[in-house]
């Protein structure tokens, strides 16, 4: 059979026939994860095309996955975090959604607190046991969509549920079921899809839902979860490990618009950015992120990062306030205790701060030669220099010209005889065993003493 796709604006084949294999013994992949191995990237050179959508966005987990990885939040710092997303999402509501428990009294409470807010975006979703219990809970607190935990491996499905395919299946078309005779949205949690058997389980699970959302008229999400964070992004790769193969597959094979497809990724092998990134490109309008990536294990995507893709592949910030980025990793520090590793991109404290004195030389002349871009006007965090055994006299007067905010007034060469004078002493200290950057304050009081004539003149 063919027909005409508006998108591609060719005629494709749409004779495919994906029926649920309902296998006797559990599909490991074993020849990719042997588990005493690495895991390895198989190549099959099919390649799939791109699909952007017309649209995409952020969606958050900071509430629900977040919370499994560290102490849990109050309520009040849950509603100052939903405050920051509402603010740094814009408008257009780039971030889209959060997720939240609604088990304990004090996850009912941040809830409450933060529909309380009123804000179109972030929507306040939901994750719940697949009970109709839970399912009246969801209801009862107003909220229009919760996740449901699909399990889409044979690892899951054989070893951990103890079932078979056909079974599982089953069971979790009952409990979509349940959700959709209340009028709750579901969003499908195929967890572990990057070691599932697509075309014998996860392709027709998803043509089952899509059965179901049609005769419904309830939309029902699938929420691609690279659990183990398994998913690699490149050209070619086979399944089950293609994030571009899995994307393309849930929109072509299975059906499911751009708008109705998830991408959730972990970090276990440095792919969780650009994964979503490339979820993005492939057909999935969400990319589901945490707050610095605080998740499961080595974490989720974190949704700062996605803020910063987004701007690069749309070419536009769409209205989002970057600059609260640092108010996030800020309040983290400050009030939740958290130290952020300091070479964390856009969050750490010396992720613009450079200590090379030859780079330092670079950021004297022009701080565009080494600095990634203006993040002083995005994120309002000024390009810094630390000053230590191999700042050089450039890196001391960036120090100085920074410090006392002389680069708009009269900023100072390196040549100065203060700047000089200054080096000296702090070769002296580096002469004498010192191991650590020297901090601004000593810097300061060691300036006053070497030079007060210049300090006096700098500091007015």
């Amino acid at each position: 059979m063919l027909r005409f796709s508006r998108k591609t604006n060719t005629l494709i084949h749409t004779n495919f026939k994906y029926s649920l294999q309902d296998v006797r013994d559990p599909n490991l992949y074993r020849e990719i994860y042997s588990y005493d191995e690495v895991p390895k990237v198989p190549f099959n050179h099919i390649r799939v095309p791109m699909s952007p959508p017309d649209e995409i966005w952020i969606t958050d987990t900071t509430f629900r996955d977040g919370q499994q990885a560290r102490s849990p939040y109050t309520v009040d710092q849950i509603v100052k975090l939903y405050d920051f997303m509402h603010r740094l999402g814009g408008p257009k509501g780039i971030i889209r959604q959060c997720e939240f428990f609604i088990y304990s009294d004090k996850d009912k409470e941040a809830v409450r607190k933060c529909q309380e807010r009123g804000y179109q975006y972030p929507e306040v979703t939901s994750w719940i046991r697949a009970t109709k219990q839970d399912f009246q809970l969801v209801k009862d607190m107003g909220i229009k969509e919760t996740g449901i935990l699909v399990s889409c491996s044979d690892y899951h499905i054989f070893k951990k549920l103890t079932t078979t395919r056909k079974r599982a299946m089953e069971q979790y078309l009952d409990i979509v079921k349940s959700a959709l005779d209340i009028g709750v949205r579901p969003r499908c949690h195929f967890e572990d899809i990057t070691r599932a058997d697509f075309y014998g389980f996860v392709v027709p699970f998803a043509l089952k839902l899509k059965d179901l959302m049609d005769e419904s008229g309830i939309p029902i999400k699938i929420r691609a979860c690279d659990t183990l964070g398994y998913g690699v992004p490149y050209p070619g790769v086979a399944l089950p490990r293609s994030v571009p193969g899995i994307i393309y597959g849930l929109y072509f094979h299975a059906g499911f618009p751009s708008t109705l497809i998830e991408w959730h990724g972990h970090n276990d092998f440095y792919k969780a950015v650009v994964n979503g990134a490339t979820a993005w490109l492939y057909g999935a309008s969400a990319v589901n992120c945490s707050l610095l990536g605080i998740g499961e294990r080595t974490g989720n995507i974190p949704l700062e990062a996605m803020v910063i893709e987004y701007a690069q592949l749309r070419g536009t910030t769409d209205d989002m306030d970057l600059s609260v980025i640092t108010e996030i990793a800020e309040y983290y520090e400050r009030e939740l205790g958290y130290e952020i590793p300091p070479m964390t991109p856009f969050v750490g404290k010396k992720f613009n701060i450079t200590q090379a004195g030859i780079h330092a030389d670079g950021l004297l002349k022009d701080e565009e030669i080494y600095n990634i871009f203006n993040t002083e006007k995005i994120l309002r965090r000024p390009v810094a220099v630390a000053v230590n055994a191999h700042s050089g006299l450039a890196g001391i007067a960036h120090w100085v010209n920074d410090y006392f905010k002389l680069k708009n007034r009269a900023p100072v060469d390196k040549k100065h005889p203060a700047i000089v004078a200054l080096k000296e002493w702090v070769d002296q200290q580096y002469a004498h065993d010192r191991v650590t950057a020297i901090g601004d304050e000593e810097l300061e009081a060691a300036l006053k003493d070497i030079a007060p004539d210049f300090y006096e003149e700098i500091k007015a």
